[in-house]
């Protein structure tokens, strides 16, 4: 049998808070951690964000004061859980190098999703961001290595992920009425629920990120780089959120989200190599559980179904999130390089709607800067583990 949380009693709430020493944990060490638990630090800190940003929004939309008060309560707790986690991220590491670990989890978690992915109008969205997103590592990589002049390989590993063009960034700018996708139904198997909340979560943070630290650099090709990509991932989360099934009440939204966080956190308690990381990846989890506890109650009290009807016995396989995902990308890129979307309907080249070209028209005038950090760089750079890729 697998692991179900719901069998587990988990950490009462009144022993989740920890003192401010607990809680202000050391770092990890830039040059020797392993890119993976990167990767798993800066995914739980944007699914910890989503936590919490959802129950201030559930809060806002309710008016019974015991459920209020849950959420309070639990709230406070993921909030001091995202410190925890943001905390391990080192500040030594500068904004690109932050960045560089954005875009790996980008790429290596939007395919390992869309791998697992049962639903074909879901896959077919992530594989359609997936390109995006790796081309954005591809163009962050060019500049780290100008500005800093630094292997990006050092932050992302040397055989771990690719680097080279995918679909181009300046091609990804679409109109806003083509970024919008039909949701999943509402009785989606519940792996694609769990994958969409955790894609969600993901390109929100990094949403969020370059919103914030995209005017940290001096140059203006930098401040433009980010400017421009940032602009791409706001067209990623408005896609992705609109794949939500929007016809769930808050309470199994509460739920799903409590569960999701109990899956990767026990992911991350599994494929984790740092045995100090680990033990926290498993704290957090003993305290989801807890919380998973209590969305339960709140269901049976004031939904409108049955919790045990909507969750498994036990936790979805596979658990190995971050993994090599090299062959996987370079087969969906020689497909859908040029693909491109038509309202809700992904389309290729041939097919693109009229508002690309108009919106186009808006953006790529003079100056583009995804194409400028290519060609102002003396030594493009690329990492093509499998050998060189001939169409890219």
């Amino acid at each position: 049998m697998g692991f179900n949380p719901l069998d587990e009693k988990g950490l009462p709430l009144d022993q989740q808070i920890l003192e401010w020493d607990e809680a202000n944990i050391e770092p990890f060490d830039r040059r020797d951690v392993h890119p993976y638990t990167r990767t798993r630090v800066i995914l739980m800190n944007g699914i910890e964000v989503e936590g919490v940003l959802f129950k201030h929004q559930m809060a806002r939309h309710c008016d019974n004061m015991d459920v209020r008060r849950q959420l309070a309560i639990t709230r406070r707790v993921e909030q001091q859980q995202q410190k925890m986690v943001n905390w391990l991220i080192p500040g030594t590491q500068t904004n690109l190098e932050v960045t560089l670990g954005f875009e790996q989890v980008a790429v290596d978690l939007t395919a390992w999703l869309a791998k697992t992915e049962p639903s074909a109008h879901v896959k077919a969205a992530l594989d359609f961001a997936l390109l995006e997103d790796f081309d954005h590592l591809y163009r962050y990589s060019n500049l780290y290595m100008m500005d800093e002049n630094r292997d990006p390989a050092e932050i992302i590993g040397d055989d771990l992920t690719e680097v080279f063009p995918g679909r181009p960034t300046a091609a990804e700018h679409r109109h806003p009425i083509d970024t919008v996708f039909e949701p999943a139904p509402a009785d989606a198997d519940l792996l694609s629920k769990l994958h969409i909340l955790t894609i969600v979560a993901a390109e929100q943070q990094t949403m969020n990120l370059y919103m914030n630290i995209g005017n940290r650099p001096v140059d203006m090709l930098g401040r433009g780089l980010y400017l421009e990509i940032a602009q791409v991932e706001e067209e990623h989360v408005t896609q992705y959120e609109s794949l939500i099934p929007p016809t769930a009440s808050w309470f199994e939204r509460a739920l799903l989200h409590e569960y999701n966080e109990c899956w990767l956190y026990y992911a991350c308690m599994q494929s984790e190599p740092d045995e100090r990381i680990r033990r926290w990846w498993q704290f957090h989890l003993d305290c989801e559980i807890a919380h998973l506890h209590g969305a339960v109650d709140l269901m049976r009290k004031f939904g409108d179904k049955d919790p045990m009807a909507i969750l498994p016995s036990e936790l979805p396989e596979p658990l190995m999130i971050f993994q090599s995902n090299k062959e996987y990308v370079r087969d969906v890129l020689a497909e859908q390089e040029s693909w491109t979307i038509n309202r809700e309907k992904i389309v290729e080249a041939d097919d693109k709607p009229g508002t690309f070209d108009q919106y186009q028209s808006w953006v790529n005038v003079g100056a583009i800067p995804s194409e400028e950090v290519i060609a102002v760089n003396p030594r493009e750079y690329r990492l093509e583990v499998l050998g060189p890729v001939a169409h890219a």
